[in-house]
């Protein structure tokens, strides 16, 4: 496999990791599905990675900062554990030694936050309120947003059809549960699908899904940082 791949952000891009297989890490029990990747072990990474237990990472920084969703199992480190949901933001320059007591999965990005931007993230989805977005008809919980990046989840209920609209600062989507689909295809659970800056799409679903979305960033450069906590209802859906 190449150095670098899939690091067109201009181009539309679907995976489905269910047909990748497992690489190994650097570390022992430690296994990737790399997504796209400007190198081997440096530079900009989106993978999948899996722990099997009792394996875990030797300390190590993030120069630009670490992502990570906690799809399965539990996640560990010397400030606490992350079960099933939670999701993670570990700032430029931060040190940690991950590890998994029992195995984990996780969705990862590496060296992917926007200047400025070092704010410490842990949020247990399972146990903090979602937001109700009437004009969609779907349930959201913002995670993170650094000017006109936007990280959350989003729950759509049996039949949500959505309007059809324009992703001007393009958008990423991974499918936890369920399917999506558009005019281009049919998206199940462990899909990730990457809509370059200026795409539209209208999507729907007929037996509902969740899904972790970012969005925004892969367009113009961002505004300064501003507080995840402000205004959450704003964000577009997918």
């Amino acid at each position: 496999m190449a150095a670098a791949f899939n690091l067109d952000r201009g181009q539309r891009l679907v995976i489905d990791t269910a047909q990748l297989d497992w690489l190994p890490s650097p570390a022992p029990g430690v296994w990737r599905k790399p997504l796209e990747r400007e190198d081997v072990e440096r530079g900009q990474v989106t993978s999948i990675v899996r722990y099997d237990a009792g394996a875990g990472f030797a300390p190590h920084s993030h120069p630009n900062g670490e992502e990570i969703l906690v799809l399965s199992g539990t996640l560990a480190d010397d400030a606490g554990t992350y079960p099933a949901g939670t999701y993670l933001r570990n700032p430029p320059g931060s040190e940690h030694a991950p590890f998994s007591p029992r195995g984990c999965e996780l969705l990862v990005k590496l060296n992917q936050f926007q200047p400025g931007d070092r704010l410490r993230v842990r949020i247990p989805s399972h146990a903090v309120a979602w937001q109700h977005d009437v004009e969609h008809g779907i349930e959201l919980l913002l995670l993170h947003r650094c000017g006109r990046e936007r990280v959350r989840l989003e729950r759509w209920p049996p039949g949500a059809r959505l309007a059809d609209h324009i992703h001007l600062g393009g958008e990423e989507v991974w499918v936890l549960e369920g399917a999506f689909g558009d005019a281009d295809g049919r998206y199940p659970a462990g899909c990730w699908v990457r809509l370059p800056p200026g795409s539209r799409h209208r999507p729907t679903t007929d037996q509902g899904c969740l899904l972790w979305v970012k969005s925004g960033w892969l367009g113009p450069p961002l505004d300064a940082p501003s507080n995840p906590a402000s205004n959450p209802a704003s964000n577009p859906a997918t």
